[in-house]
């Protein structure tokens, strides 16, 4: 048997979970912190193997239902302390995973930092935040978790006091009682409101300053100043896949509200320059054009007559005031003094704050001009506009079918559109996209569906004229199968005036298909060929200079498993290139990737760095979902890391030469079809020609319970069946975690290698090929947060027990053959042996997990069995969020 290394704790967390014993006793009571101490000292003994390891603690069984809400919410914060704990350590963070190492490589390999200016002046890198429902945890929660962040920054300076003189050891203290007493759980559905203004809070406190002062970073490292081309994205408010709740008020919202607030940030901050540049032209030289820009300020002070930059923030600040008022509706927080005409777009405000930056190089070589908080600005305005992120727009193919259908019926043009075969569709569509007669009227009446989806393309019209074409520019289609699919959407947007025809004729926003399910990935570059075949279709990618395809890791992991779902993409992205390259367009792939490894989580780093060769070229865009976003945007310093690591593997996939010999990758290539044909065929097997095998995922996991947890504006499953097809891939890999499977982490990945006869050379691809490499450090992962031995305990829940055991029978013999396998071509003894920070991190936890299980598991029984107790629905509700806190991935 492997021995491990102990189970380790930093001092930060021997800290924190002092504090949190001490916050337990005195609020919960002694009889209480006993319990839980009792508990949590068995069960790590368990895991140190001083206790038996299939025991099943008998202090659990002593727990009222009340102590087991508080045991579980006690459990839950010592997952969150830790976590903070373990991101202050930086346990998270990979070496070299930053901009100035990336220079440095490539600079090693003969790649000059004239290439990687070259690159970027062309270049896109967009973390874009979505509102998938994964983040269990209350933003109160977070709010206080970062407060107890800022404080243990105090403690690491040496600081004993607050600015506002409390004991630091006392307000951490106090956030943990505040955290203790603070409900965990969501009493209401969230709102579309409640997501944009969650998002709006990340893309406020921590985008807003992070990336300006990253951009200043890079040109230092650089030597020159790249263009801004970090860039946030949302899809929050302008997703309608399966959320009805999203509408065109919807996204007036989120537009005005991103608007509303990054212009507010400007007024801050040119409020703090005023009283920052209190130059005097006697002391200073000026330019002609600041004098004239103070001049038209209408500031006529004599107590500012010399300060002629004041006069000119003064002047500037008074126009982008209007701007607020002109885009926000209100007046801004600071009233402007004189009243001034709103900027027409981000470029003239952009002008004026040069013109200030220009004056302030006249003397002293220049020291003032770039940097400061006026250099910040000007960054900020050229990264986030008068938009902040630019929002995408979202619908499912099917919807786009029906409504084109339905404007064409009710028009006289097409009795029946849905009827027609592919080559009828796309004739009749390029007809309708050559013509500039409107297709719909005012004056028809239309199903609630079509005027909805209507009222959304005149609204991101009308965003274009308010906030500028930035604001939105792009239109994704999930399950796009077709050229048709990318044609409807084309005679949607013309009827908002957002495709012009014309020779050439002109799109406002780029239509972008969106791939997957595994047939979709492979038919991909077909449909990406036809699509440029078409001379509309050319004309406007010519214009754009790029086309954007997303590519889905979620729904392709669903339908094909964990590592076909990998190796589909790659092999879509591999064989999209050439297709882009034919077509002299540059391609841009769109990653949606989640937060749990089913759905394409684990380090951005090693999987852009892991995309075959030419398939990213300095523009990239990747969700970022649900728990993920706080656990990378939750404080600067873990944002600033996370996206430096996003800029450096995507300078290192752009610039590196591939480091595989074209014959080695085809030799390797097969090879992984054949795994990916094996565990396809063994994943198929199990989930979807299983007798039962539906029943037994919803009974021994508790998705129907997750669907109750108000963390989402959206359902749970596009249509009403229970079907396995039809249920979002969320929460099938969200319930596969919580019962500690896991197993669109790795299931058919053991076949695969037992089936496969050369084991040699399977480790000759781990050694030399990034990509495998990657795929199996996620997949390790699963595996050591994965428990079969827990997992047993809930075929308890299962009606059917023979078929139950018969199933779970397969999975459990799968996942030894999965974790036996990786070991033998990884060299290892045992999981994350090659990764000791990862694998202490995740050792640490587990034996907070395992009571948590178990108290899920009884919870589970009672309520199924009928109990109506609110303290059981709400002891299940809240042991979901504890162990998800503590997986920190699993969504």
């Amino acid at each position: 048997m492997a021995v491990h290394a102990p189970i380790t704790q930093n001092p930060d967390i021997r800290f924190l979970g002092r504090l949190l014993g001490d916050v337990i006793r005195a609020y919960g009571g002694d009889a209480l912190f006993r319990r839980i101490e009792y508990i949590r000292s068995a069960s790590v003994d368990r895991h140190r193997g001083v206790a038996d390891a299939d025991s099943v603690d008998p202090g659990l069984d002593a727990l009222s239902l009340d102590d087991t809400l508080a045991f579980v919410r006690g459990f839950m914060l010592f997952s969150m302390l830790a976590n903070l704990a373990e991101d202050r350590q930086g346990v998270a963070a990979e070496p070299g995973a930053d901009v100035a190492h990336a220079i440095a490589a490539l600079d090693a390999q003969g790649i000059g930092r004239d290439q990687v200016a070259t690159l970027l002046q062309h270049a896109l890198i967009a973390p874009v935040l979505t509102a998938h429902p994964t983040e269990v945890r209350r933003k109160s929660m977070i709010d206080h978790r970062n407060h107890i962040a800022e404080l243990m920054k105090l403690r690491d300076l040496g600081r004993t006091e607050t600015d506002g003189g409390e004991l630091v050891d006392e307000a951490i203290y106090r956030q943990i009682a505040l955290l203790w007493q603070t409900r965990p759980l969501r009493r209401e559905r969230l709102y579309v409101a409640d997501e944009v203004e969650t998002a709006l809070a990340y893309l406020r406190d921590i985008f807003l300053p992070v990336i300006p002062a990253l951009q200043a970073r890079w040109e230092r490292a650089l030597g020159q100043r790249p263009p801004s081309f970090l860039k946030p994205g949302s899809w929050i408010g302008g997703d309608r896949d399966g959320n009805p709740n999203v509408t065109a008020d919807s996204l007036r919202l989120a537009l005005r509200r991103a608007s509303e607030t990054v212009i507010g940030h400007y007024l801050d901050t040119l409020h703090q320059l005023g009283a920052e540049l209190s130059i005097s032209t006697e002391l200073a030289v000026v330019t002609d054009d600041l004098l004239a820009l103070a001049d038209r300020s209408g500031d006529m002070a004599a107590s500012r007559s010399d300060e002629p930059f004041r006069r000119a923030i003064t002047g500037i600040y008074s126009r982008l005031a209007a701007t607020y008022r002109a885009l926000a509706g209100r007046e801004p927080p600071r009233p402007a003094s004189f009243a001034a005409d709103p900027y027409a777009a981000p470029g003239e405000l952009r002008a004026d704050l040069v013109a200030i930056a220009h004056a302030l190089a006249k003397g002293g070589g220049g020291a003032l001009a770039g940097g400061g908080g006026l250099g910040r600005l000007i960054r900020a305005v050229e990264t986030f506009g008068f938009h902040l992120a630019t929002l995408d727009l979202r619908q499912n193919a099917d919807v786009h079918e029906r409504v084109v259908a339905e404007l064409l019926q009710v028009a006289g043009v097409e009795a029946d559109y849905r009827a027609l075969d592919e080559a009828a569709r796309v004739a009749l569509l390029r007809r309708e996209l050559a013509s500039s007669r409107p297709l719909s009227s005012p004056y028809a009446r239309y199903s609630d569906e079509t005027a909805s989806e209507m009222a959304i393309v005149h609204a991101a019209a009308e965003a274009h004229g308010r906030y500028g074409p930035a604001a939105i520019t792009t239109y994704l289609i999930s399950k796009a199968e077709s050229v048709s699919d990318l044609l409807e959407v084309h005679v949607l947007l013309k009827e908002a005036g957002l495709y012009l025809p014309g020779n050439p004729p002109t799109a406002a926003i780029m239509v972008v298909p969106l791939f997957e399910t595994i047939g979709d990935l492979e038919n991909a570059p077909e449909v990406m060929t036809d699509w440029f075949a078409l001379p509309e279709a050319a004309a406007i990618t010519t214009a754009r200079g790029y086309q954007e395809v997303m590519v889905g890791y979620s729904d392709s992991n669903k339908d094909g498993g964990y590592l076909t779902s990998v190796w589909s993409l790659h092999q879509a992205s591999r064989a999209l290139a050439p297709v882009f390259a034919r077509a002299g367009a540059a391609m841009q792939l769109f990653h949606g990737r989640g937060g749990a490894v089913g759905r394409g989580g684990g380090s951005s780093f090693a999987a852009i760095r892991a995309q075959p060769p030419g398939t990213v070229a300095g523009r990239i865009r990747i969700t970022e979902q649900g728990e993920v976003i706080a656990a990378k945007y939750g404080t600067l310093e873990s944002a600033a890391a996370n996206l430096e690591a996003m800029t450096s593997a995507t300078l290192l996939a752009s610039l590196e030469p591939p480091q595989l010999p074209e014959a080695q990758y085809e030799r390797f290539a097969a090879a992984m079809a054949a795994l990916s044909d094996t565990a396809f065929h063994a994943y198929r097997d199990l989930v979807y020609g299983t007798d039962g095998f539906r029943t037994f995922f919803r009974q021994l996991t508790p998705i129907a319970e997750i669907a109750d947890l108000k963390i989402g504006s959206r359902p749970a499953s596009r249509t009403q069946s229970d079907r396995i097809e039809d249920l979002r891939a969320i929460p099938w890999v969200f319930s596969w975690a919580q019962a500690r499977v896991m197993l669109p982490g790795w299931y058919g990945v053991g076949h695969a290698i037992a089936a496969f006869p050369d084991r040699a050379l399977l480790s000759e691809m781990v050694e030399g090929w990034p990509f495998l490499r990657a795929t199996l450090a996620n997949l390790e992962m699963v595996l050591a947060k994965s428990d079969m031995g827990i997992a047993g305990h809930y075929v308890a829940l299962v009606e059917d027990q023979p078929r139950a055991h018969a199933i779970f029978d397969r999975i459990r013999d799968d996942w030894h053959r999965t974790r036996d396998g990786l070991l033998a071509i990884t060299g290892q003894a045992h999981l994350l042996e090659k990764n000791p920070a990862l694998d202490h991190s995740i050792r640490l936890r587990l034996p907070y997990i395992e009571p948590l299980n178990h108290l899920q598991i009884e919870l589970l029984k009672r309520h199924r069995a009928g109990e109506d107790d609110p303290r059981i629905r709400e002891g299940i509700q809240l042991s979901i969020n504890a162990i998800a806190t503590a997986l920190r991935n699993s969504g």
